[in-house]
């Protein structure tokens, strides 16, 4: 399909060669969807403009938006910050018995699931349990309690989509999170035509979730046909998708009262590896863990820059929304918000010396509808990281063209692979591209580029914005 994809391009390329090395907007004129909106900003290392077009009028950002809050949470916490998830004991131990609750205190950590920790999804369950265990203790005659007081309670930004909760991108932002507040469905095709396909989920099958099975096994020469939902506030899950004979599918599917879902989730880990508890499961919204009880277990993420790192090469929205609820907590008074997190975020780039009069945001991930900028504010943006103390960590969360994050299988056998490091964007009709490119000369460009109020595919944008970015590689 790649190699498919860049004949396609080149051809692209070939029919429009006499307008190669013109301008910018010559490139756009040449483009198909012609019914979009573009914008364009390039900059030099200095900050100077070198190349616009319509860089003054407001853009959403779609995940460019994450570069922004993102530079801001590193400048807020710097790159070495860990997360701290503590579980305190209100009780005492007697003997192998610890005779009252366990209270797992929520830190506001996105990375509780397998993508910090070689796909190991109870890596944090396992080093809890290690820690009790050492304690030498067998059984938890009380609860088991979630202190919540981190955030409020507030599970979705405002503009966030309705159609987007069933789905791992849209998932509820809590102050504890396990597997990324979501649970990850296989469908195997396995069957007769006409006949349900087998399924299986993580964590282990949970009962947490009710799957309604309506999916069918259809002809294998049919195309794959997605169909999940899940029902507003519960956790029961319709699947109806159509699947060709054979065709494996998984999915990470969102779930209700994510909170719940962990303390759910790490009470059948513990019961299955040798710690008995048949007590139950509460929350609290109040604060309920305080330094007079003893923490049993406790565990340090990875530092900030790591987490940074996969919130924008893999543009992942609960991470961005975790970081963007801690911003707020940390820097204001607990709960945290969304709100104040956003205020937060146009705090430090008024400091960088930013207009934010054309920063409007609903979210920190730039999901939400209502996100508004520009891509001379972006790659302003771009352009003061370089000099800003926390500018390896900012760098190196960018995603290298050909190589790893979202932009892994775009530009591989041009002259822009490994030459461009960046940031990219989509929500419905919207496609970004903002980041840093390596010119042939070796000069270093500032670029965002952005499509708005396209119609079909995003392929054809994606040709423009390389085309874009072969035109500056080659002229600069």
């Amino acid at each position: 399909m790649i190699k498919f994809r860049r004949i396609l391009f080149l051809i692209f390329l070939l029919a429009t060669e006499t307008l190669w090395a013109q301008d910018i907007e010559s490139i756009i004129d040449a483009a198909p969807n012609q019914e979009a909106f573009w914008s364009v900003t390039v900059r030099d290392e200095t900050g100077e403009i070198l190349e616009s077009l319509n860089h003054e009028k407001l853009i959403a950002p779609a995940s460019n938006q994450k570069l922004l809050t993102t530079a801001a949470v590193l400048d807020y916490f710097g790159s070495t910050y860990q997360y701290e998830t503590n579980i305190y004991g209100k009780g005492e131990q007697i003997g192998t018995v610890w005779n009252g609750d366990l209270i797992i205190k929520g830190s506001g950590d996105p990375s509780i699931s397998g993508f910090m920790y070689n796909d190991n999804r109870y890596f944090v369950f396992n080093k809890f349990l290690e820690q009790l265990t050492e304690k030498n203790i067998t059984e938890v005659s009380g609860n088991i309690i979630a202190d919540l007081s981190l955030f409020d309670r507030d599970y979705y930004p405002k503009g966030w989509d309705w159609y987007d909760f069933s789905f791992y991108y849209g998932v509820q932002i809590s102050p504890l999170s396990f597997n990324n507040n979501a649970v990850d469905l296989e469908v195997f095709a396995e069957g007769e035509i006409g006949s349900l396909p087998r399924i299986r989920w993580f964590p282990d099958s949970t009962d947490y979730v009710e799957f309604i099975n309506e999916q069918e096994i259809t002809h294998p020469d049919f195309k794959y046909d997605e169909y999940y939902r899940r029902g507003f506030g519960t956790n029961i899950i319709t699947l109806a998708s159509g699947l060709p004979q054979g065709y494996y599918e998984k999915e990470s599917l969102s779930i209700d009262n994510p909170e719940l879902f962990f303390l759910d989730s790490f009470s059948k880990f513990i019961q299955t590896n040798g710690i008995y508890f048949d007590g139950e499961l509460q929350l609290s919204t109040t604060e309920v863990a305080d330094s007079s009880h003893p923490v049993l277990a406790t565990h340090l993420s990875k530092p900030l820059s790591e987490l940074v790192g996969w919130t924008n090469k893999e543009s992942d929205n609960l991470y961005a929304e975790m970081l963007l609820k801690t911003l707020s907590a940390v820097s204001g008074e607990e709960p945290g918000s969304f709100e104040h997190g956003i205020n937060q975020v146009r705090t430090f780039l008024a400091d960088l010396g930013i207009d934010t009069t054309y920063v409007m945001m609903n979210d920190g991930s730039g999901l939400a509808s209502g996100n508004f900028t520009k891509t001379t504010i972006i790659s302003d943006v771009l352009q003061k990281m370089l000099t800003h103390p926390e500018s390896e960590a900012y760098l190196k969360s960018m995603s290298i063209a050909g190589i790893d994050g979202t932009v892994a299988h775009r530009m591989k056998g041009t002259p822009l692979y490994n030459n461009f490091m960046g940031k990219s964007g989509y929500i419905t009709g919207i496609r970004t591209l903002s980041g840093y490119l390596e010119a042939k000369s070796g000069k270093k460009l500032i670029v965002s580029l952005a499509a708005n109020n396209f119609a079909g595919k995003v392929r054809p944008i994606d040709m423009i914005h390389e085309k874009i970015l072969d035109y500056l590689y080659h002229k600069y």
